[in-house]
């Protein structure tokens, strides 16, 4: 497995890159968030452990970028912000995970175990479908009916859990254990609030509307 390590702080990086290494990883390493970029954009990895604050290129601008141009390599950020909101914005910008620093290099290699599992897992399909919504999940795409529906990584991920399970009642606690991770630790309204933009863009103007409210219980996604 290979894993492109960005991180400026050059003991912090020797500690990680060691660390990796020990468990077999082919790591590639650099300070420079542009020079990571680069790499990440040309190069073939299993794994991206970028650090948040970098020179040139930040780790949340080196995110958006590789998402835009469609590179759905896994990426971990490091940071040592750890309000809701810095780690929100991480993962809006398409990162698939956080880990605050300073953190336990065990869990460190936990959390790169788990994201390129995940990542490698073979998939039932390449689309999901639930009367006329439909998600390309090689191009990150939601339409209804033949409108494209454009959404945040953390919009098409709760819509993807959705999805997946039309027809049945998620409660707002199985919601964020999925989508936002069990280590969330922002309350249960961040669901509502979520599901609020859903359907502002999911079943605007549409005849019939797909996401419903089960009062006391939860959402669900068709009928």
């Amino acid at each position: 497995m290979r894993v492109l390590l960005v991180e400026d702080e050059s003991r912090l990086l020797g500690l990680v890159e060691r660390t990796l290494r020990a468990e077999g990883y082919d790591v590639v390493s650099t300070g420079d968030g542009a020079r990571g970029f680069e790499l990440a954009r040309g190069g073939q990895f299993d794994l991206l452990v970028l650090d948040v604050m970098l020179p040139n290129m930040s780790g949340l601008e080196i995110t958006l970028r590789l998402r835009r141009l469609d590179v759905r390599t896994p990426i971990l950020l490091l940071t040592a912000r750890d309000a809701v909101e810095d780690r929100v914005a991480g993962l809006d910008a398409g990162a698939d995970d956080y880990l605050v620093k300073p953190f336990a290099f065990d869990e460190l290699l936990a959390r790169a175990r788990a994201l390129i599992r995940r990542h490698h897992e073979p998939s039932a399909g390449t689309e999901l479908r639930v009367e006329d919504l439909t998600l390309d999940l090689l191009r990150r795409e939601a339409r209804r009916g033949t409108r494209v529906i454009e959404l945040t990584a953390r919009e098409l991920a709760l819509l993807e859990y959705l999805m997946r399970n039309a027809g049945q009642v998620l409660s707002r606690a199985q919601m964020i254990d999925r989508v936002w991770g069990p280590d969330f630790e922002g309350g249960e309204n961040v669901v509502d609030t979520y599901i609020h933009y859903l359907r502002a863009k999911v079943d605007r103007g549409a005849g019939s509307p797909l996401i419903r409210t089960v009062r006391g219980l939860g959402y669900a996604l068709g009928r």
